[in-house]
């Protein structure tokens, strides 16, 4: 059975920079793609971030490009989100899970395509 974890979340400053980490057993970062989301309260969950199963192909959300990077080491099996400047609009539970529907090695910001995932890890952005 698959298990997820995500960890890092905690209380920052505007202006600071945060990893995320998302550590997976039962199945490899390496033969899915690997997805960031995010949810606020009042607020849909939007897509963050994703690294495809070969980890040639990232994508971002758009207002999200340039301050934020995806990656993955496949030796501790564990994704990462590396986000910088943070801003109070980046406070959000951040949720980390394989694809496991449909082309799994693919990018997807459709949460109906990842069924397995963590508890998330709360980010706070004070000003």
């Amino acid at each position: 059975q698959t298990q997820v974890e995500e960890s890092g979340g905690e209380l920052v400053q505007t202006g600071e920079s945060l990893r995320l980490s998302c550590t997976m057993s039962g199945l490899s970062v390496a033969n899915v793609a690997m997805a960031w989301f995010r949810q606020s309260k009042g607020k849909e969950r939007e897509a963050v971030s994703c690294i495809s199963g070969n980890g040639r192909i990232t994508d971002y959300q758009d207002s999200l490009k340039g301050r934020v990077t995806i990656s993955r080491d496949k030796a501790k099996n564990t994704l990462y989100l590396q986000m910088n400047n943070l801003q109070p609009e980046d406070t959000a539970m951040y949720i980390c899970a394989p694809r496991t529907q449909g082309t799994t090695f693919l990018c997807s910001g459709s949460w109906s395509q990842y069924t397995q995932y963590g508890r998330g890890t709360q980010l706070t952005v004070s000003s």
